[in-house]
């Protein structure tokens, strides 16, 4: 996205204002889809948790994507954007028993990760197909927060209690038509994704029905200058070859499963906030932006670095800048970092904020949500307006005193 687009798109929408490009959400999902082309069935899962916005599920399901969902209100988000109930995975964890009850009546694909309430739904519901998600005890990147396959994650059954789900299903007779698996995201070395892959090779031979095997996803995606990426294509190459492999020893083509989120929308998404005020102490410059971690979190929770471009002045002298917010806590978004000369005013545009970005967004000191467009076919259309102070008391009850 052009600076001068998105400055005429923040002049328009006000700030702070997230921006997606459709172009590139297109070409990642396609780019993830050629990488696998030697696969015969291949279903591509979106993580609805990454951007959740109705129009973007809309733009999925127009791309023939499924979706990957954690929650009965996704469900009911995609089910609103028009996916079938077939071409939805709900992969849930530390969810009541009820709540899988009632997404498995809109018939949607169940993903149970416990052996609790796999024993309990299995002896309910032995008839409905279930998908049952393995903990491969495989570190996917070096940051705890993102990596869900390590031993001491809460996230699926242990591989070392394959015993106990084999006696559950005997017991309940259920059905098992899918095995998943998800490691976290930033994926750094393909050989260990795929020493995780043969893990969950090795557990689907306990099962003679499946129709699927759900890989999950965690692709890492730059966040800045240099930095590394998954190498889809080798990986698509490398998992294609060993997945075909695999069905034929099995005796049946089965579907190849993933559930990208960030490595479809994260490039697509830009933050756009405006310099409120630029404050010089004894030892540091700050700019001070309209916006805080109530918008933006991923910096302050997971020390994540979003590349910022001052785009009011690209050409400007670089200048060391310490990029804060104004809430009412500490909220930092870089530190000592080289950013052209900012001035008040200015627009600042923080990149591969498409992932985790909006979604995670709260009203934290009773500030708005910011509002979000979507750059679809070169025209620039709002998807979220801005909130206002009604939506702020929009549920609240006020009482008599």
């Amino acid at each position: 996205m052009k600076e001068n687009a998105l400055l005429k798109i923040a002049k328009e929408h006000d700030s702070p204002l997230y921006v997606y490009d459709a172009n590139t959400i297109i070409n990642q999902y396609n780019r993830l889809t050629n990488a696998f082309s030697k696969v015969k069935h291949l279903k591509i899962n979106y993580a609805v948790k990454a951007l959740s916005n109705i129009s973007v599920l809309k733009l999925f399901n127009a791309l023939g994507s499924g979706i990957d969902t954690v929650s009965i209100q996704e469900v009911k988000l995609g089910v609103r954007a028009g996916f079938k109930s077939d071409q939805i995975i709900y992969t849930p964890n530390g969810v009541s028993l009820e709540e899988i009850e009632e997404v498995s009546k809109l018939g949607v694909q169940i993903n149970i990760d416990n052996l609790s309430i796999l024993e309990q739904f299995g002896t309910k519901h032995p008839k409905t197909p279930v998908c049952i998600r393995i903990n491969p005890h495989v570190m996917a990147g070096g940051n705890t927060n993102i990596s869900v396959g390590h031993i001491d994650s809460k996230f699926g059954i242990s591989i070392h209690q394959i015993p106990h789900i084999l006696r559950i299903v005997k017991n309940t007779k259920m059905n098992i038509n899918g095995i998943h698996m998800h490691t976290g995201s930033d994926i750094l070395d393909i050989d260990v994704f795929l020493y995780a892959s043969e893990i969950l090779f090795e557990t689907a031979k306990n099962f003679k029905g499946l129709d699927f095997i759900d890989f999950g996803s965690g692709f890492k995606v730059p966040y800045k200058s240099g930095d590394i990426e998954t190498n889809i294509e080798e990986l698509g190459q490398k998992l294609s070859k060993r997945f075909n492999e695999f069905c034929k020893d099995y005796g049946k083509d089965l579907t190849l499963a993933f559930e990208p989120g960030k490595f479809l929308v994260s490039e697509a998404g830009v933050f756009l906030a405006k310099v409120n005020v630029v404050k010089q102490t004894t030892s540091t410059v700050f700019a001070q932006i309209d916006t805080g971690f109530n918008h933006l979190i991923r910096p302050m929770l997971y020390g994540s670095q979003h590349e910022i471009v001052n785009i009011s002045n690209p050409k400007g002298r670089e200048r060391f800048y310490s990029v804060v917010g104004y809430i009412c806590e500490t909220d930092t978004f870089a530190n000592n970092r080289r950013i052209n000369e900012i001035n008040e005013g200015d627009i600042l545009c923080f990149k591969n904020a498409g992932a985790y970005c909006f979604t995670m967004a709260s009203n934290y000191n009773s500030r708005y949500k910011p509002a979000e467009v979507l750059i679809y076919k070169g025209k620039a259309h709002l998807i979220r307006k801005r909130e206002t102070f009604d939506d702020i008391l929009h549920n609240q009850i006020e009482i008599k005193l």
